[in-house]
């Protein structure tokens, strides 16, 4: 089925690359997380961390290419503040996903409803120790992992609907 959504533009597909970018970073999120409170002097926002003033000032850099942050010179002083716009565009593309996200708790809720009620039982964890005595075959870093099948909510919806019936 064709997505609905416009796709995103190369600027915006860009801009959103730099927030992602500028979030990766602890050191930057702790600075965007002070900054909440309201502008900082970039000697206040550098005063918590152990590394340089200017290991500090390239992290700002980095917040500010991205848009994450303005920066307000007054001869020597340099204050900076939060700009929540691009944060809150990051936001809305992470949402785009929260329908397959819901598919897949409402596909959870079904199968640990089923457990629950006895119609199917849980998978028993077993230890590689337990399998290696039993002779059965062990992976390991080399061995390719078996894919689960993957079964659609609606179809887990209609296995879960059917085993209520009988």
């Amino acid at each position: 089925m064709p997505s609905t959504r416009p796709e995103l533009t190369e600027d915006e597909q860009r801009r959103l690359d730099h927030v992602f970018a500028a979030l990766s970073d602890p050191a930057r999120r702790r600075i965007l997380e002070r900054l909440q409170d309201g502008p900082q002097l970039v000697s206040e926002l550098a005063a918590p961390f152990e590394i340089s003033l200017q290991a500090v000032s390239r992290h700002i850099q980095v917040l500010e290419e991205a848009g994450l942050i303005q920066k307000e010179r007054t001869g020597r002083i340099s204050r900076c503040s939060l700009v929540a716009g691009p944060i809150l565009d990051a936001a809305v593309w992470i949402n785009r996903y929260s329908k397959y996200w819901q598919a897949q708790f409402d596909l959870l809720a079904v199968s640990l409803e089923a457990i629950e009620h006895g119609r199917v039982k849980p998978a028993r964890a077993t230890s590689v120790r337990a399998k290696a005595a039993r002779g059965s075959e062990v992976r390991t870093a080399t061995t390719p992992p078996v894919r689960p099948r993957r079964v659609s909510p609606v179809g887990a919806a209609r296995v879960a609907s059917k085993r209520r019936r009988s």
